[in-house]
């Protein structure tokens, strides 16, 4: 059984993985400080409770497992945040990265695989997006994450560490079994707080804008389930294990669903009335974010299986009303 290294394993993602790899026959070795992160989320293989920017702390962790890979999950993911502290941003997502990776380089551990997203492209020049679209993060946090790309494509180069990035649109849903789900605070994402309204534990939603070019006027995403998402980054682990090359692959369904339309779902599936208010678009929105996914099933064999609307939604919904954490 291999030692497959999760930093960020406690976290929303992150915990899936951490079931996936287990569920593949690997032994997940999560990494996570808990300040975001969840103990009750790591429901398979061990935990070693530390900081990324702690290299003594990480040397520790790669002398006592003896890991083949490293899944990388833990980071800042805010965009308004990153907006506010940038700083922050990019001493903890990049600076935390090259710590990691130089531990990686020590110990020879060759294999990575990146949470990236789609922030990376910035402002859509056309849809669906794949992954040759040009990158122009607009915010910090996708800064952040095109400078850990550029870093692992030299370190490819210079050190033989291979890796796959993977680029994820909207991540929504819960496990099928409802062990494990979403838990931020505060909570940003669409879905959660949609239904934190239909459960009455919050008010009114706030749909930012309704007058964008879009069949309805709100935003459409990409909803890809965080079941799917986790199984990718096992695909990507088997690639790298087959020799494949350092790579870069959109995850998303190439679908879109618009704000209004995950009300309407949402208000059939809880059975309750979502209410919400219009209020001013945010800056930076684009109307539309839509993945072309094509590469993954092309070359990893990958494909969302469970990333239908009512699916996420249904998952999304038994999570919140029966959470442990």
């Amino acid at each position: 059984m291999q030692d497959v290294l999760v930093t960020g394993g406690a976290g929303y993602i992150g915990s899936h993985a951490v079931r996936e790899l287990d569920r593949a026959g690997y032994r997940p070795i999560t990494v996570d400080n808990l300040s975001e992160g969840h103990r009750e989320a790591v429901t398979a293989g061990e935990l070693e409770v530390g900081d990324l920017a702690d290299e003594d702390f990480l040397t520790f962790v790669f002398e006592k497992y003896d890991c083949a890979a490293v899944m990388h999950f833990a980071s800042r993911c805010y965009v308004g945040e990153s907006v506010e502290n940038p700083q922050r941003y990019y001493e903890e997502n990049v600076g935390n990265a090259l710590t990691l990776l130089r531990v990686m380089l020590r110990k020879r551990v060759t294999r990575f695989i990146l949470s990236s997203t789609c922030a990376t492209y910035g402002q859509p020049l056309e849809v669906p997006i794949s992954e040759g679209h040009p990158q122009d993060p607009v915010n910090p946090y996708g800064e952040s994450k095109f400078f850990i790309e550029r870093i692992l494509r030299q370190y490819d180069r210079a050190y033989g560490i291979r890796f796959v990035s993977l680029r994820y649109f909207n991540a929504a849903g819960a496990s099928l079994d409802a062990r494990i789900g979403e838990a931020h605070d505060p909570e940003t994402h669409l879905i959660p707080r949609i239904l934190a309204v239909a459960g009455g534990s919050a008010g009114n939603l706030k749909v930012y804008g309704d007058d964008y070019p879009t069949e309805d006027g709100t935003c459409i995403r990409d909803y890809i389930h965080v079941v799917d998402l986790a199984a990718a980054h096992v695909f990507g682990l088997k690639w790298l294990e087959r020799d494949g090359k350092s790579e870069f692959f959109n995850l998303g369904t190439g679908c879109g669903y618009s704000v209004l339309q995950m009300v309407k779902m949402a208000e059939e599936v809880t059975g309750k009335s979502v209410s919400f208010e219009v209020r001013p678009r945010r800056e930076g929105d684009p109307p539309e974010l839509i993945a072309d996914p094509s590469k993954a099933l092309d070359l990893l064999g990958w494909k969302a299986r469970h990333s239908d609307l009512r699916t996420i939604l249904e998952t999304s919904w038994r999570w919140e009303t029966t959470r442990r954490y």
